[in-house]
């Protein structure tokens, strides 16, 4: 049972992100399990005196959201924090189709200086690692040279390319 739920702070595309976030995970190939809105609580239509939230009526207060099963909050804070890279959410893949569906939509509109080793931000600011799970393997063999092979042409890639990675393993 999951613990512990990450809570994303939005200055107030909440209900934009979650719906395109739900819309890919929906569209995956691989889809293993159905995404979806679990619960949303919105402000008051009617500004509130004195609080910083205002300009947030009818915007989200909190939502709960399913992505394959991984649950999240999140909420239309205003412009007090912004996402960084120094939290990232990892998309681990069974396949190549699967890695060019996730990779494709979420970088869309987002930061492509952000994009390095599997690393991509999307358009709200959110930093997403999309990896095969071969990469993991590859890595993590005993023949160290090997590993290494993978390693450096991981680190030349913006998406991660599985047969890229296997042909410098082998190589």
């Amino acid at each position: 049972m999951q613990k512990i739920t990450p809570c994303l702070w939005f200055e107030n595309k909440c209900e934009e992100a979650i719906n395109y976030w739900i819309n890919i995970y929906n569209t995956n190939p691989a889809k293993k399990s159905e995404s979806k809105i679990i619960l949303i609580q919105r402000y008051s239509d009617k500004p509130v005196p004195n609080l910083p939230m205002n300009g947030l009526e009818g915007k989200i207060l909190t939502a709960i959201f399913e992505l394959e099963g991984q649950k999240f909050m999140a909420l239309d804070g205003g412009p007090i924090f912004k996402p960084n890279a120094a939290i990232s959410f990892e998309i681990s893949c069974d396949t190549q189709e699967e890695v060019d569906h996730f990779w494709t939509k979420l970088s869309e509109g987002g930061d492509p200086n952000a994009q390095q080793c599997g690393w991509l931000q999307d358009k709200y600011g959110f930093s997403w690692q999309v990896v095969p799970k071969r990469l993991g393997e590859l890595l993590t063999d005993p023949n160290k040279e090997k590993a290494d092979k993978a390693m450096q042409a991981m680190l030349q890639m913006k998406k991660l390319v599985i047969s890229d990675l296997e042909k410098a393993f082998n190589s």
